[in-house]
């Protein structure tokens, strides 16, 4: 019998970890963090990480593991976190998977042919070709390098033909073989997922006004005071957004006030991908933050049925 678990993810800045503490509140379950950035120490403003009060309400996991220099892949939270799905099972209580990190969510229930994350420089140049060539020109160029995989893409699915192609492009091979490779499988466990959304401006709004606070917090004095450790600029944690943006103003490669600014910008485009990302997972309940009683009663209702 499947151990059974509740996902809870969406963009950033939406209010997964409030949303997420309730749940744990009400349900005797503690939470395994899925945010692929507040795994590391000492990175606390720029990830937004629970607070001191926040992690009193609800026992947190996969939160402040690794240091800076170390690497972390989806394969390491994967491995980790279903070690404590294990554990909390025994101990009765409800696994919470909370974060934005879709790869380490998919990685956990599914497994993957692949556990480094997508490279984003060339994601980025795929969106803007996408944006100013169409869909129809990389199916094309999809289709030169990897037929089988064009087969099962319709033509105007840009965010599938964007994905094969990076695959090929950093891989060398197409993610036909790497699929059949991996023969894909069920999850190992019996989940109800639960994506958080709202009007598209309103997040952004709120991501706005998360960049200022941020700001205020001391983002900037945070990315100096881990360079002090000893960290390097060119870790990749490092050049992370809201790290790289601070790093800019401290190496004067851009004033404060330029840096807020693509900040901004460069936060609402990550919570477009992350859109994109989770609104082509199957099975996905889409909520409201504020519509936690509904959420109460799906996860009743999940976790009294066979």
């Amino acid at each position: 019998m499947k151990i059974k678990a509740v996902v809870i993810c969406g963009p950033t800045g939406i209010g997964k970890t409030s949303f997420a503490i309730e749940l744990a509140r009400m349900f005797n379950g503690e939470i395994i963090n899925a945010d692929s950035m507040q795994i590391y120490k000492y990175m606390d403003i720029g990830t937004a990480k629970p607070t001191r009060e926040e992690l009193a309400l609800a026992r947190h996991h996969m939160v402040d593991i690794v240091t800076p220099d170390e690497t972390f892949d989806a394969g390491a939270f994967a491995a980790e976190s279903a070690h404590i799905i294990s554990e909390l099972h025994q101990q009765d209580k409800l696994p919470i998977i909370a974060g934005g990190t879709g790869l380490y969510i998919k990685s956990l229930l599914y497994g993957l042919f692949r556990t480094k994350p997508a490279d984003q420089t060339v994601l980025s140049r795929l969106e803007l070709e996408l944006e100013t060539s169409g869909s129809h020109a990389l199916y094309d160029r999809l289709a030169e390098c990897d037929p089988k995989a064009a087969q099962k893409i319709h033509p105007n699915d840009g965010f599938r033909i964007i994905r094969a192609l990076e695959v090929f492009e950093t891989s060398g091979k197409p993610i036909s073989q790497h699929q059949g490779a991996h023969q894909f499988r069920g999850s190992d466990y019996d989940t109800v997922k639960i994506g958080l959304q709202m009007d598209r401006k309103k997040l952004y709004q709120r991501i706005n006004t998360r960049v200022d606070l941020m700001m205020e917090q001391g983002l900037v004095q945070e990315v100096e005071r881990l360079v002090d450790m000893g960290y390097d600029f060119d870790l990749k944690p490092m050049q992370s957004i809201g790290y790289k943006h601070a790093g800019m103003v401290l190496k004067q490669e851009s004033t404060l006030e330029r840096a807020v600014e693509l900040l901004k910008r460069d936060t609402r485009r990550y919570a477009k991908r992350q859109f994109t990302w989770f609104s082509h997972q199957e099975n996905c309940q889409w909520l409201a933050p504020d519509q936690l009683e509904k959420a109460c009663g799906m996860i009743k209702e999940f976790l009294t049925s066979p």
